[in-house]
């Protein structure tokens, strides 16, 4: 029985990792989008739609998670069961988006449409709060393979 334990826990293991701190800016977020981008064609992997997950979560870490003097972190990880997870954590840990079935409940003016659109393109999505005072937002692409 220690085998299948051990088997489930290394397949759910990342196989590839990229990490990279970033400005908490419009240009910070860019600049995700931009390096995800790279990162996956040097993996071999698509594009899209995980160039507008990344981005969607990089401009909500500027915008609802910024501390000033702080900035955000992008990691990437595929797992050998053939899923992209996307992480963006910010030093916000306090300011938490809306659960996935109230993203739709949002006020135009309280946002929210980019988590709507990370819904949609994602197989799922969720919050992790801490370290303190972080919450990383993460995202999930089941790449088919």
């Amino acid at each position: 029985m220690g085998d299948v334990n051990q088997e489930t826990v290394v397949s759910r293991s990342p196989l590839r990792q990229y990490s990279v701190p970033l400005s908490a800016t419009r240009r910070g977020a860019r600049l995700a989008r931009l390096l995800a981008a790279e990162q996956l064609a040097a993996w071999g992997l698509p594009l899209d739609p995980a160039r507008a997950v990344v981005a969607e979560l990089a401009a909500n870490a500027v915008l609802h998670g910024r501390v000033a003097g702080r900035g955000f972190r992008l990691g990437l990880g595929v797992t050998a069961s053939g899923t992209l997870r996307i992480e963006v954590t910010d030093p916000r840990g306090d300011q938490l988006p809306p659960q996935e079935g109230a993203v739709g409940g949002a006020e135009p003016g309280e946002s929210g449409y980019g988590l709507l659109l990370v819904a949609e393109l994602a197989d799922r999505w969720g919050v992790r709060t801490g370290p303190v005072p972080c919450k990383t937002v993460w995202a999930e692409l089941d790449l088919g393979r």
